[in-house]
């Protein structure tokens, strides 16, 4: 399946002088009236050389090859070039058997289409994140969704991604874990809830901390041991990462998602000295009062921040890490971009980091000398009915197993309403690709950067931008084969397409669009894109189901309107698919 607005682009851009060719680029027009397409071109270069936009605008269009693709560009405006796609271009590419390469309708394994291995790009995607010994909770949810359907996308892209969780499994909290470990530990609540034990235990510690010093100084002493590797310590530790990831593969696998790497901040201990050393040799970092930072004096807004690399006392840094992290990622992977999925409230750490490796990466003999793209894709909160931070009502974070239970819960409710009769299994598979889905969906449809309210009545409702309204979209579909018994596959296979009426038309420009949505997701880190296109597809499909008789009608109208349909539902499942949402045929 070809991008179309690329396809475009590139004719426009074949007969424009070098130099002019980054001002050739299509667009979609965001108003169907205008046309499909539309281009900028002739006003930026008519500004730029002082002559009038609409005399370039017909000198272009008359150098300009399209018969195949489009009707005769139009100019309006000052000089804008509007494109209107062939409905018989729309046949011709919507007549393959699949629309993706790879196997037709396994969308885990389909590609846009086969990219040349010279046009892939590897990308090392850093998501997730949760702590060890600690359950993960709502705050986590958006990190890691979002993280799987930016992973999902760049492969669907052709391109070649390492997915890496990069776990907090080292750090001062140990040693107070360890302390309250060996204190309070209640053995009957660590067999039932391992991590809510461990994290009961370590608040217990932490709370003495700030009433009593000795106890400070204890859990200090348990750090160092730790530290030194002392075995009984070490012994506890890897007992707390084990639990913990045991833990936590289990929300991975009710969320779908997987990673290639999960090295904690432990694997990069022996290689924090290492970094120092070359900081304090290219004279990157220096000390200031007794500890050893990077500072950034030229940059105003970085000018009064510095990065702390190295305490007074000798201990490492979160920074330290990071940078020790960079290292081992451009020596093992050498990607074209690394790019981490966290919180808004980190931005300051990712400009520093960010600065501090472009200074550190031009002095090193192991940096090659294509260095990476550095990318922090940053995401607001999660907010309840209040407006604040979503939370429990005592004010706790909440679970993100609870979440996900809710859910599940929540979306039974409706599939018992809506299909009593189905099968409890059938109900609660159901229950399970909706409810969580649902919730994966009410996220990802947000501009990533806005903060967003999470209302369960919304994200669950049937009507509107949401996960079920989606999935219903496909099922309706499915429902036209179930219909008509005697629709055999290779009936839901064949594409003789003909496009007469404006809704046919309407729907199969629509689902062309489809790679330029997904190219433009991954370049903007934003997922929210391919959410807003779905929806809209969606829409289209009901005004052509509503307007355009599908089984009521015969012979070479009904075939080309059942292709249209499989063809909408096979775009569908793809897009939800890169969203990490399981499509059902039944609700």
């Amino acid at each position: 399946m070809r991008n179309i607005q690329q396809l475009l682009t590139e004719r426009l851009q074949a007969i424009l002088p070098e130099a002019d060719r980054e001002f050739g680029i299509v667009q979609s027009c965001q108003d169907s009236k205008f046309g499909d397409y539309q281009a900028s071109t002739a006003m930026v270069l008519g500004k730029r050389d002082r002559k009038p936009p609409r005399e370039l605008a017909e000198k272009l269009i008359a150098g300009l090859e399209l018969s195949d693709l489009c009707e005769r560009p139009e100019i309006a405006g000052a000089g804008f070039i509007n494109f209107r796609l062939k409905p018989e271009f729309a046949v011709r590419e919507l007549g393959a058997e699949s629309l993706f390469a790879g196997p037709a309708g396994k969308p885990q394994n389909a590609r846009i289409a086969e990219k040349p291995p010279a046009e892939s790009r590897k990308i090392v995607i850093d998501f997730s994140s949760p702590n060890i010994a600690k359950p993960m909770h709502v705050g986590h949810i958006r990190s890691t969704i979002l993280g799987d359907a930016l992973a999902r996308i760049h492969r669907f892209l052709g391109n070649e991604v390492i997915a890496d969780n990069h776990l907090g499994d080292w750090g001062t909290q140990f040693g107070k874990l360890l302390y309250g470990y060996s204190h309070f530990l209640d053995d009957a609540a660590l067999a039932a809830d391992p991590l809510g034990e461990l994290e009961r235990l370590y608040k217990v510690a932490n709370d003495l901390c700030e009433k009593d010093e000795s106890v400070l100084d204890a859990c200090r002493k348990e750090l160092a041991l730790l530290q030194r590797g002392n075995p009984d310590r070490l012994e506890l530790w890897k007992t707390f990462t084990t639990v913990s990831w045991q833990a936590f593969t289990k929300i991975y696998d009710r969320l779908g998602v997987t990673f290639d790497e999960h090295l904690g901040e432990s694997f990069y201990n022996d290689q924090l000295e290492e970094v120092i050393s070359e900081l304090k040799l290219k004279k990157i970092a220096e000390e200031s009062e007794g500890a050893l930072c990077i500072f950034f004096r030229e940059i105003a807004s970085l000018n009064d921040k510095p990065f702390l690399i190295q305490k007074k006392d000798g201990a490492a840094l979160y920074a330290t890490t990071d940078l020790a992290t960079l290292k081992y990622r451009i020596k093992r992977w050498n990607p074209d971009e690394i790019i981490y999925v966290t919180d808004g409230r980190q931005q300051l750490h990712f400009q520093q980091l960010f600065t501090a490796a472009e200074r550190w990466l031009a002095g090193v003999d192991w940096a090659p000398a294509r260095r990476p793209k550095l990318s922090h894709v940053w995401f607001g909160s999660i907010l309840g009915e209040d407006k604040r931070p979503l939370k429990t009502r005592t004010g706790d974070p909440i679970r993100l197993s609870d979440l996900l239970d809710e859910a599940e819960a929540r979306a039974y409710l409706l599939v018992n309403e809506k299909n009593p009769d189905l099968s409890q299994d059938e109900r609660k598979g159901i229950a399970r690709a909706v409810g969580i889905g649902a919730v994966k969906y009410a996220d990802l449809a947000q501009d990533r950067v806005r903060d967003y309210v999470f209302d369960w009545s919304k994200l669950l409702a049937f009507k509107g931008n949401t996960a079920p309204y989606l999935l219903y979209a496909v099922v309706r579909i499915e429902s036209i084969y179930r219909k008509d018994r005697t629709l055999n596959s290779e009936l839901r296979t064949q594409n003789t397409l003909s496009l007469k009426e404006l809704e046919e038309i309407d729907l199969a420009k629509a689902i062309l669009k489809f790679p330029e949505v997904v190219q433009a997701s991954a370049d903007d880190h934003r997922p929210h894109h391919l959410c807003f296109y779905l929806y809209n597809l969606a829409e289209k499909f009901s005004g052509f189901y509503e307007n355009c008789p599908v089984l009521q009608s015969s012979g070479a109208i009904r075939e080309s309107r059942l292709a249209l349909c499989q063809k909408t539902a096979e775009v569908m499942r793809q897009g939800l698919y890169l969203l990490g949402i399981e499509t059902v045929e039944r609700m």
